[in-house]
């Protein structure tokens, strides 16, 4: 095949996935795609400061394998999550003998395909948003094609980053309907079609672990809860564990979103377009207002629920908004670690305040997450200390 037509080829798949999502994503409410050639914005000429990016200017002669590029980018292992659908530009490559695994930290994911010479990075940038890039080992190549799916409904209609659920077959072929796009506010039911979990969850139903078997009943999933490993699924051979913690999965669903509205706030605040709307609703998902509440408790198979907490920071108490809760709801303090994100250091100062008067207001009732706000986050408000004196925390 011509380079030429494994490009349309690859391209045509980029395409296909992203009306997919686009069209049928309607269970969430959606905003529209900004502009990248907005003079304000500049996407593609504009300079970046991303991880990924830092990290090219200081690769060495020898190109760097998966356990290296995580260890160079600081993401850890024991975040993998393992996805089968065919929703990536390498598609061909995907199925679920064969699994795209995904790795993340506060600010890079990293995906690996096993029998590929490219690795996937998506890294973000504090004003930029996510940039992708596509990796060799040796030199990173951003991608303009990434775009095609993430950009528009399914990333808040900025370039970002989103966690998909399909109807896939047995192929791992999505459906043409059903996707959708989750995180903390989606139902278990509705989540991590084409995707495999391990977990201990208890009888809370979902779409994980599971393909369309019938033909002619392509959204009848033969899926399953409560594996602890991944065996008897496919050869783990070359994969850096045998799981696909549900904990982490859970942890990169929400930040994908909380990542993507902190970017789109950031654009409409330097086009001149932001309001009241915009920091309603970055402070709505931040406080997991809408969070869909567990119907039991629920237990990662890997280490990551006990390494992502002691990235901390923590207050006087030794408290972190990394806590994990896992009974009731994701996490203990139910305020996003991603407030700790350059992007939001980066936000005009004006709509800075502002969202931090909304936070304030909207945690007036849980004086934890305000006294762990005081002892740990920088460059707060001067006024945020008297506001607590004046609320009596």
């Amino acid at each position: 095949m011509s380079g030429g037509m494994r490009n349309r080829n690859q391209l045509r798949t980029v395409c296909i996935v992203a009306i997919l999502f686009t069209a049928d994503a309607s269970a969430q409410i959606y905003n529209s795609t900004l502009p990248l050639d907005h003079p304000d914005i500049a996407y593609w000429t504009a300079p970046v400061s991303d991880p990924a990016s830092k990290l090219a200017r200081e690769i060495g002669p020898d190109p760097l394998d998966l356990p290296h590029l995580l260890d160079r980018l600081r993401v850890p292992a024991d975040s993998q999550a393992l996805v089968f659908s065919r929703t990536s530009f390498q598609a061909a490559k995907i199925s679920p003998r064969n699994p795209r695994a995904v790795y993340f930290n506060d600010d890079v994911a990293v995906a690996w395909v096993r029998g590929s010479e490219w690795m996937e990075v998506a890294a973000t940038d504090p004003r930029q948003g996510v940039i992708f890039y596509q990796t060799d080992g040796r030199k990173f190549i951003r991608s303009q094609a990434c775009l095609k799916c993430h950009q528009g409904a399914a990333t808040q209609g900025v370039p970002g980053m989103f966690v998909g659920s399909v109807y896939p077959d047995a192929s791992g072929n999505p459906q043409g309907g059903g996707a959708i796009i989750t995180d903390h506010r989606t139902p278990f039911a509705d989540r991590w079609g084409g995707w495999y979990v391990t977990a201990r969850s208890g009888e809370q139903p979902d779409r994980a672990n599971g393909v369309a078997e019938d033909p002619a009943e392509p959204f009848t999933l033969n899926a399953r809860q409560n594996l602890t490993n991944l065996f008897r699924e496919f050869n783990p051979s070359g994969y850096l564990a045998p799981v696909s913690d549900i904990v982490a999965l859970m942890t990169f669903e929400h930040q994908t979103q909380m990542t993507n509205l902190l970017t789109r706030l950031g654009w409409r605040a330097r086009m001149g377009q932001a309001d009241d709307a915009d920091i309603a609703s970055v402070a709505r998902y931040m406080t997991f207002a809408d969070e869909v509440p567990l119907k039991e408790p629920i237990e990662g198979i890997s280490s990551f629920t006990q390494t992502f907490p002691r990235r901390g920071p923590f207050d006087h108490r030794g408290r972190t908004l990394r806590q994990f809760d896992l009974q009731t709801r994701l996490f203990r303090y139910p305020l996003s670690y991603m407030i700790y994100s350059p992007v939001v250091d980066a936000l005009p100062d004006v709509v800075r305040d502002r969202l931090y008067r909304r936070l304030f207001d909207d945690l007036r009732g849980r004086p934890a997450i305000l006294e762990i706000l005081r002892d740990t986050k920088k460059n707060l408000p001067d006024w945020w200390a008297s506001a607590m004196q004046a609320a009596g925390i």
